[in-house]
């Protein structure tokens, strides 16, 4: 028989179980009371404790352009506060004496607010009473915003407020924030940061965070009457610094030529893109995207250049013909009927767009990229790959037009060029008849413009298509620490005669063709125009309103390649023309860009009618010998003498074949000198040291003066003068 009496034991089971419950209710309750009715009263609490150590926060590393001037960098930015419980609130009689001191000191420096408001919120933090019975806000926000360091400073030299801070209770928080001294120029491109948030949410700040960001340190806080002493523990290592690609003056080029264009009336575009890259090495030298808001204002705020993928229309014709050349179905003696415009494609009309004109009729390949001929390409390229699409896909896909450049900016969309697929019985599912004539002029194909400029770069570069680079090292302390040297993708996008052939044939699209306006009477430029009907933003064609694609691709100088540069630009309605806007403002870009390798002696500007000798003034011939001297004009003789010392040298100048015959003049103390044919400033001088108050008419040279010459001088007198 068990000895276990179970009407005994149990009971006193039941008894601790019960017990244990309670208590682990009990324990719940006080531990939901402590998180929410005395949340704040624990929280001050916390923040009393010492802490054994806190994070360090490294500086962020810069963003420079190609010739290292600063494009993003950080500054410290401060929030100020008041403890109302510091040490000199035990008496109030200091703080009540300073502080109609400090309210007014305060709203000189925030004139926003007056003094009474300062007044009125100060005293209502230090009559605010805490959870925990004290009176006295130990974080009072004096100013609601962050300020800058010289405010910050100003605020700390106020009565009261310049004590220490455990004395007065006046403190701060540091903030660092991103600054561009260049504001939105390449903003996009660039980058942001979140706010207080040490944490970068768009383009290169992104992109070579880790980089830029460093690595926080750690410091050790031990408390020590009353104060902290801070113990360094281990050191933050500040952020690198990126040198980018962009230059300043391109990029602001780039930018007003494009804004130019899209407000001008005729355009009043709803988009623009501008990218200029260097042909050799595939730096972007510039990059805009502007986009109108609903004020209708240009902001930077996407990154359509590298995002915005559509249907790049004609500029697209020069990769169609680049396959076709390539592959060598035909040359550039090769003939096509266009007809009157207008030609019938497999139950759709493909129409030139001078087809109201009657068309181009029959014309050669090179002729029909020079017009920009829907018919002439789409007819080329249906009748030789319209029986194996996939060939001519294939091609797009080796001459580069279709890469994933892999470029380092989130938010990048490589090319959709679909692939002709056939299912089991040999038959397309995703082709039509239509689908290649189309595709060929640009229309069944999504493009960014980033791929677009890269590709027309691979032909300037004689087929060596380079990845677009947008930085070129990082730097630390004045070394370098890592470098991102050009990168070729591709070697050859053609065979070397096809990329000459093309050449050939762009540099005549603009000398000869619809990309005049591109062009440029110092240089030679090379190109292709494109206009193309684009979806609106439901994705549909036929909203009521039409919005185009203009663009055009090109480089300059054509016989001798530097730059690569694309203009797209977005608008609603006619007119619209790819050559006659986004090329005008290509012309722009590269005629000032160009214009800074623009060298010129001043003897080019020499001929029969030039005046090489200067026009001299009378007045102080030690300045002007000086100034012949410099620009090699020979005098009669050496001066001495210098007005700052108060021994000039006045006297007339005569400009002779050889060069200037200078003669002095005796200026007598108390006679009235002759200033006439001087210039404002000697004369002003002189009459002044006579001890004549001078009035002036007009500008130029002295032609008559109120107290003639020779007179006695009227000392205080007013002598007017007449000059032209």
């Amino acid at each position: 028989m068990s000895k276990f009496d179970s009407e005994k034991v149990m009971p006193r089971y039941f008894i601790i179980a019960v017990v244990l419950t309670v208590i682990g209710f009990a324990i719940l309750g006080k531990a939901l009371y402590i998180m929410t009715a005395k949340k704040e009263y624990w929280t001050e609490v916390a923040d009393r404790l010492k802490r054994d150590s806190v994070s360090v926060k490294p500086a962020r590393g810069n963003i420079l352009s190609c010739d290292g001037q600063l494009m993003a960098t950080s500054i410290p930015e401060y929030k100020i506060y008041m403890d109302f419980q510091a040490s000199a609130f035990e008496k109030d009689s200091l703080w009540l004496a300073k502080l109609d001191s400090v309210c007014e000191g305060l709203s000189r420096i925030f004139p926003s607010r007056t003094a009474a408001e300062f007044r009125q919120s100060l005293e209502e933090g230090r009559h605010k009473v805490n959870k925990n019975g004290s009176v006295g806000a130990r974080h009072w926000a004096i100013w609601p915003r962050r300020i800058d360091y010289n405010t910050y400073i100003e605020v700390g030299k106020l009565p009261f407020l310049n004590m220490s801070k455990y004395k007065s209770g006046f403190h701060e928080e540091m903030f660092n924030a991103r600054r561009r001294p260049f504001t939105s120029l390449a903003l996009r491109t660039i980058g942001g940061m979140y706010g207080a948030k040490d944490s970068a949410y768009y383009g290169l700040e992104l992109s070579y965070d880790s980089i830029l960001r460093g690595t926080p340190g750690i410091t050790g806080r031990r408390k020590i009457l009353n104060k902290y002493m801070n113990i360094p523990v281990k050191m933050p290592i500040d952020g690198g610094d990126i040198v980018t690609t962009i230059d300043v003056n391109m990029q602001d080029l780039a930018e007003r030529a494009l804004l130019d264009m899209l407000k001008s009336p005729q355009v009043n575009g709803d988009m623009g893109v501008a990218i200029l890259m260097e042909v050799k090495t595939g730096d972007v030298k510039a990059i805009v995207n502007m986009i109108k808001n609903e004020n209708g204002q240009y902001i930077e705020a996407v990154n359509s250049a590298i995002s915005y993928r559509c249907e790049p229309g004609s500029v697209f014709k020069t990769a169609s013909f680049l396959v076709a050349l390539d592959d060598g179905v035909v040359d550039t003696t090769y003939r096509i009927e266009t007809g009157s415009g207008v030609y019938h494609m497999h139950g759709r009309d493909m129409k030139d767009h001078n087809w109201r004109n009657g068309g181009y009729h029959n014309i050669s390949l090179p002729r029909a990229l020079e017009v920009s001929s829907n018919i002439g390409v789409s007819r080329v390229i249906d009748e030789h790959y319209g029986t194996n699409p996939e060939k001519f896909v294939e091609g797009l896909r080796r001459i580069g037009i279709a890469e994933n450049l892999n470029i380092p900016l989130v938010g990048y969309l490589p090319p959709v060029i679909r692939m002709p697929r056939k299912n089991k019985r040999g038959q397309y599912e995703n082709w039509s008849k239509t689908a290649l004539p189309w595709m060929s002029i640009g229309y069944e194909t999504q493009i960014a413009p980033i791929n677009t400029v890269t590709f027309y770069n691979a032909i300037a570069n004689n087929g060596k298509m380079m990845r677009p680079r947008f930085v070129k090292k990082v730097i630390k302390n004045g070394e370098t620490i890592a470098e991102f040297p050009p990168e070729v993708i591709k070697e050859h996008i053609a065979k070397p005669q096809t990329i000459k052939t093309m050449q050939t044939i762009l540099e005549h699209v603009v000398s000869q063709g619809l990309g005049k306006k591109a062009g440029s009477r110092s240089f030679k430029v090379a190109g292709k125009t494109g206009t193309a009907q684009v979806a609106d933003q439901y994705g549909g064609y036929h909203s009521g309103i039409t919005r185009y694609w203009l663009s055009f691709a090109g480089y300059f100088p054509a016989d001798d390649p530097r730059y690569t540069c694309i203009v797209c630009i977005k608008k609603s309605g006619l007119p619209a023309s790819g050559g006659g806007m986004s090329g005008v403002v290509f012309h722009h870009i590269a005629e000032g860009v160009m214009a800074r390798y623009l060298k010129l002696s001043v003897e080019d500007a020499h001929d029969t009618t030039s005046v090489v000798i200067p026009d001299v003034k009378n007045g102080d011939l030690v300045a002007a010998d000086f100034v012949l001297e410099q620009l090699g004009v020979k005098t009669n003789r050496g001066w001495n003498g210098e007005v700052a010392t108060g021994n000039p040298i006045w006297g007339n100048a005569v400009r002779n074949r050889n060069g200037v015959s200078m003669s002095p003049t005796k200026i007598a103390a108390n006679i009235m000198p002759d200033v006439i044919g001087m210039g404002a400033r000697d004369a002003v001088y002189l009459l002044e040291s006579k001890g004549l108050k001078v009035k002036l008419n007009g500008r130029g040279k002295v032609q008559t003066q109120s107290v003639a010459y020779g007179k006695v001088i009227d000392k205080g007198g007013t002598c007017i003068l007449t000059l032209n």
